[in-house]
């Protein structure tokens, strides 16, 4: 069966190198393009979905909803605030090189591509606090992040993929999962048991496929990049 893991296209805040996060942007029209792109080289391959995943964020809901019209297939899709991005904290909505010049680029590495580092944190009283978006109205105040480091995101998305990806894989089904560049970091770490210090290498790009082909035990056989 088989795994395939996509990050979202090109969004207007990646356009303006902008810290996103849990910021619900829109794709840009390169980004829609890199989603028409990855649905017809996936189409190539000729793997029939059951199931596809993503987070509550359009960027990536949008992402699949146009991969889905170049496969033309009909498979159920889930949407689960666990798979959304890492939340970036009082970062979000600012400027990447700006940020450099005024922390230092060895720090903000750290917060971008570390492991356990987190960024500064929001408050719950920052209009950019996630508990004052109707969508996660129904979680509680601990569930909600005021910045992750990729840690803390695994933490939520590997045990979601555990319970409920990995039985769908299991049964035989293949799983489409659109998400984003830190999500999809942790779970690939886990498929590919990258270690701590080795994670910051890590770089998963815009719109394209990641193929992963598991036997009935979900050991991992083989490995693909459809690269564009």
């Amino acid at each position: 069966m088989y795994l395939v893991l996509i990050r979202h296209g090109e969004s207007t805040w990646n356009k303006e190198n902008r810290f996103t996060g849990w910021t619900d942007v829109s794709l840009t029209e390169k980004g829609k393009e890199e989603a028409h792109d990855a649905g017809r080289r996936l189409n190539e391959k000729n793997i029939h979905f059951e199931f596809a995943y993503t987070s509550v964020l359009k960027r990536a809901i949008d992402t699949l909803t146009i991969m889905k019209e170049e496969l033309q297939q009909d498979f159920e899709v889930i949407q689960d605030w666990h798979l959304n991005e890492r939340h970036y904290g009082a970062l979000q909505g600012l400027n990447k090189e700006a940020t450099s010049k005024q922390y230092g680029e060895e720090k903000v590495f750290l917060w971008r591509r570390s492991f356990d580092v987190r960024p500064p944190l929001l408050t719950k009283e920052d209009e950019r606090y996630p508990g004052k978006d109707d969508k996660y109205s129904f979680l509680s105040p601990q569930e909600i992040p005021l910045g992750e480091s990729l840690e803390d995101t695994m933490t939520r998305t590997l045990p979601y993929y555990m319970e409920e990806i990995e039985p769908k894989l299991k049964k035989g089904h293949n799983v489409l999962l659109v998400a984003h560049g830190n999500s999809l970091r942790s779970i690939v770490k886990y498929l590919e048991n990258i270690k701590d210090e080795e994670i910051p290498q890590l770089e998963i790009p815009y719109g394209v496929p990641w193929i992963y082909e598991f036997d009935a035990s979900l050991h991992l056989l083989k490995k693909e990049v459809l690269e564009k």
